[in-house]
């Protein structure tokens, strides 16, 4: 595949400049990457810290890779496949080492151009959200997050969490029946 052939201008960045086209992928993914890191950790820090791990293995792995295996690249995915990774690495080490209690929560930044009704409604509706989507299994949070969140499709799914289409239907069908019996619980 010849440079004048590819079609995804993220990937023609990379092929022509490795730090150029990493500063196109992490615009083109950055607010993707995010939004899906702050639904599955459910909490704005953890997201921020997902969210730059990922990053950061994204550019370490591109750094490594030979031309051809650029020239393939799918960045939406992969860039996605890498966040689910981190995510259950994250989330395999909390589970053996739990957080020490701290005695607060941070307070999340406040954009200050926002209507405080607003702003009021958008976190208690992401945080009701948040709170649901924590009570799903992993996978189908993983699932449902990725489909209805991040608006990827099912073959693209099917790709970053390597399961076959078929089991991505059933993750994300059987938790949306459970997010809809939670909601109508509470």
């Amino acid at each position: 595949m010849s440079d004048s052939d590819c079609a995804d201008p993220v990937r023609k960045a990379l092929l022509d400049d490795l730090d150029e086209g990493f500063a196109e992928l992490y615009a083109a993914h950055r607010g993707l990457v995010f939004s899906t890191a702050l639904r599955l950790s459910g909490r704005w820090p953890d997201a921020e810290d997902l969210t730059a791990e990922t990053f950061l293995r994204a550019y370490r792995a591109l750094a490594g890779y030979e031309r051809d295996r650029v020239a393939q690249l799918q960045p939406r995915a992969w860039v996605m496949t890498i966040l689910m990774n981190v995510w259950r690495n994250c989330a395999r080490t909390r589970s053996r080492k739990p957080p020490p209690d701290l005695p607060g929560e941070p307070v999340d930044a406040v954009d200050p151009h926002e209507d405080v009704e607003a702003a009021a409604v958008r976190r208690e509706t992401g945080d009701e959200l948040a709170g649901l989507l924590a009570l799903l299994p992993e996978e189908q949070r993983a699932a449902v997050v990725l489909r209805h969140v991040v608006d990827l499709p099912v073959s693209e799914i099917a790709t970053v969490l390597k399961i076959p289409q078929g089991t991505v239907k059933s993750h994300v069908s059987r938790g949306l029946r459970r997010l809809r019996a939670l909601g109508g619980a509470r």
